[in-house]
């Protein structure tokens, strides 16, 4: 009789097997955080909504969260929210993408390594301090001379969304330089081979060839400026009021947030709850705009 084969097994050691387990609960950790936030945010606002009409809030230009009578419009801080990260937007998007087109094309070894950490180095500054920076600098001695003491005080849009603006600059520039340098040589060889211009270049093969970490870089810093919280309390105030004109004191979702939550509001009361309708909102924002660059990296790459 021939011996039956003996089957060759890899035992793993116990010490990886141990590491994946921790590696496992690791990442069970962070799921079961996100799920626990949603379900608070989902409770309690479905208790706020028990209370007020869900059309009332999401359609009401006036709000007033503390001071009786109660007003529940959540345009009112809506607007200030993208009041603030448009007027971000208009300043990092065209300086963000300049810089990256510098650190990416134009700039030697020795400026690159000198100017990209510089300019990291701002998203590094804690927001409260570029916060202090926009209220004793930017308001009286840049905005107030500009457009006259009785034109502009020191909250308003314009304020918040300049400090804001040059928060997000790096995160635009940093994304933007990273898909440029990924764009192969061979491409950029070819085109000065058939007589373009450095700049003919960077305009009709760079930038088609990284639009997708481009567009990316863009929305992620939108959510940044939508989700902004600290510098805006400091610079753009808290004035819940529906408005579309810069240069007035308005108040946004996150900075209504900061204000309930240091506030002396009781817990449990309709004001309370509020704050996670709110929250609820901003959540619903954010997670659009992460989806929406999720999909635009997906539909825009381009495999080198």
């Amino acid at each position: 009789m021939s011996a039956a084969p003996i089957a060759l097994t890899h035992r793993r050691p116990v010490g990886e097997r141990i590491i994946e387990r921790l590696l496992f609960l690791a990442a069970a950790l962070g799921v079961v955080t996100t799920i626990g936030i949603i379900a608070v945010l989902a409770l309690e606002t479905f208790e706020f909504f028990v209370e007020v009409s869900p059309l009332e809030f999401l359609t009401g230009t006036h709000w007033s969260a503390l001071i009786k009578p109660h007003s529940w419009g959540v345009l009112a801080l809506v607007s200030g929210t993208v009041l603030v990260a448009v007027i971000a937007m208009l300043i990092a998007v065209p300086l963000g993408l300049l810089a990256a087109v510098l650190l990416a094309e134009y700039a030697t070894v020795r400026v690159r390594t000198v100017v990209k950490p510089i300019l990291e180095t701002i998203a590094g500054v804690p927001t409260i301090v570029l916060g202090f920076f926009g209220l004793n600098f930017v308001a009286p001695h840049l905005l107030r001379p500009l457009l006259g003491q009785d034109n502009i005080g020191v909250f308003s849009a314009l304020n918040g969304g300049i400090v804001v603006g040059i928060l997000i600059t790096p995160l635009i520039a940093s994304i933007s330089e990273d898909s440029m340098r990924a764009v192969p040589r061979g491409m950029r060889e070819g085109a000065f081979a058939m007589g373009a211009t450095k700049f003919e270049v960077v305009r009709k093969i760079v930038f088609p060839a990284a639009i997708s970490g481009i567009m990316a870089s863009v929305i992620l810093a939108m959510s940044r400026a939508i989700g902004e919280t600290m510098a805006v309390v400091l610079t753009a105030g808290q004035c819940p009021d529906f408005t579309l004109n810069p240069t007035d004191c308005v108040q946004t979702m996150t900075a209504f947030i900061v204000q309930i939550s240091i506030g002396e509001t009781a817990q449990g009361s309709l004001e309370y709850k509020s704050l996670f309708a709110v929250g609820s909102t901003l959540f619903l924002v954010t997670l659009a705009l992460n989806l929406m660059s999720g999909w635009v990296v997906r539909r825009y790459r381009t495999a080198y």
